[in-house]
């Protein structure tokens, strides 16, 4: 019997970001995401999505169209995806192509997530050739998806496919009102939006029906730390919470370094903010902590499902937190 608090018909999923972690070769954080995929698909999550960043010291997934093929092969059931494929660096046929053929080899489970972010700096951006990306052109974009996916583009795009995959807008201001148009699910995060129900219902209201799906959906994405009490959780997550709070100095997350050597240092002032501020934004505690402010996140944005983005560097404890976290649901 689901947990009381949780409605049942909520969905719980994970994103993954193929997090390095300090003298730790690239690989090993690959190798990590695709274990991580393998334990989702076994508890029974919904969805398992990999990430797309390009040149950021401490993510090491790139390509997520190749890990999610390496995923497919090593689980059964869950359902494989991207969180996001950044539309300003790939043409939209292509993408068609890559997902029609991950579709066509796992068919029912693929799951296709676009986002518009340009690169975290100047030099990533002139890098990957697309300095300038606007509205109309993610509008655009997104459109010529869809057509190349569903056999109206101009040309076809091979594999032909009976049920092509669903379409994601991982969603800020703007994005919301775009899906809303292009009658898309969203995903949704960050302590703003999340605080402030009202773009969803905007979202909700605009719905174009008779779009790509039959009705608005909406997929919260937050980090997630369950434990055995509120202050081991909290401690699980100073790692990213002080990465994090690095990147708004230096631009780049960096790799993982463990919490004990995290909580060893001296924190500036502002530093410490950064990283309070950070952690009141997930949901951590114990397992009966987690899923009250679990419920009390869906009662108010309404939310169909819940994506975990949660990185630690213990794998072995976010192991444990992915068991928990599905446990929520599962009893």
């Amino acid at each position: 019997m689901a947990t009381p608090d949780l409605p049942d018909t909520l969905r719980l999923s994970l994103l993954d970001r193929s997090r390095t972690r300090h003298a730790e070769p690239h690989a090993a954080a690959l190798e990590a995401t695709l274990r991580r995929a393998e334990h989702a698909d076994e508890l029974g999550f919904h969805r398992f999505w990999m990430a797309e960043h390009h040149s950021v010291p401490g993510i090491a997934s790139g390509s997520p169209q190749l890990l999610i093929a390496a995923a497919a092969a090593r689980t059964g059931r869950i359902r494989l995806g991207t969180g996001g494929v950044m539309l300003p660096h790939h043409r939209p046929m292509i993408v068609a192509e890559q997902f029609a053929m991950l579709e066509a080899l796992h068919p029912g489970r693929i799951d296709l997530g676009v986002g518009r972010s340009l690169g975290f700096t100047a030099p990533v951006r002139a890098a990957l050739g697309v300095e300038e990306y606007d509205d109309d052109a993610f509008t655009h974009d997104i459109s010529s998806v869809l057509d190349f996916l569903y056999g109206r583009g101009p040309v076809t795009a091979l594999p032909v496919i009976e049920n092509p995959p669903p379409v994601f807008v991982l969603a800020t201001g703007r994005g919301l009102e775009i899906a809303a148009r292009a009658g898309l699910p969203v995903v949704v995060g960050g302590p703003r939006l999340l605080a402030d129900p009202t773009p969803l219902e905007r979202y909700r209201e605009n719905f174009r029906q008779g779009g790509a799906t039959s009705r608005p959906y909406v997929v919260v994405s937050l980090e997630v730390a369950v434990a055995e009490s509120t202050t081991a959780a909290r401690e699980l997550l100073a790692s990213e919470a002080w990465a994090m709070a690095e990147s708004r100095e230096t631009g780049a997350f960096g790799p993982l370094r463990s919490p004990a050597e995290v909580m060893g240092r001296t924190f500036r002032p502002q530093q410490l903010r950064r990283m309070d501020e950070w952690i009141a934004g997930t949901l951590y505690g114990d397992a009966e902590r987690v899923a009250a402010q679990l419920a009390a996140l869906v009662e108010r944005t309404s939310a169909d499902e819940v994506m975990a983005s949660t990185s630690m560097y213990d794998r072995e404890a976010l192991a444990r937190s992915d068991a928990a976290l599905a446990g929520l649901l599962a009893g």
